[in-house]
């Protein structure tokens, strides 16, 4: 994930998801003001994992959700880390 896609989950999670706006212009103005704020005092955001444990992590829940039994719609093999195929 890139960190434009992070923040803009912060928007989401912190202002968006919060708010009741009657008119479509409220939620503009609302995000404006978010953004005004955290510009005031921005924080970076701070990876706690290498790409390599998160690659790891991501690998390992794709076998166990892929060795449950059950039968949907399979995975794409381009989007499984570590899938062996080219």
């Amino acid at each position: 994930m890139n960190l434009a896609e992070r923040w803009l989950a912060e928007l989401a999670n912190r202002k968006l998801r919060r708010s009741a706006h009657r008119t479509v212009t409220e939620p503009e103005a609302d995000i404006r003001a978010w953004i005004n704020e955290w510009n005031k005092n921005p924080k970076p955001f701070i990876w706690t994992k290498t790409a390599d444990e998160i690659l790891e992590t991501l690998a390992a829940y794709c076998q166990r959700i892929n060795d449950s039994g059950h039968y949907g719609i399979p995975l794409k093999p381009w989007r499984l880390p570590h899938s062996g195929f080219v």
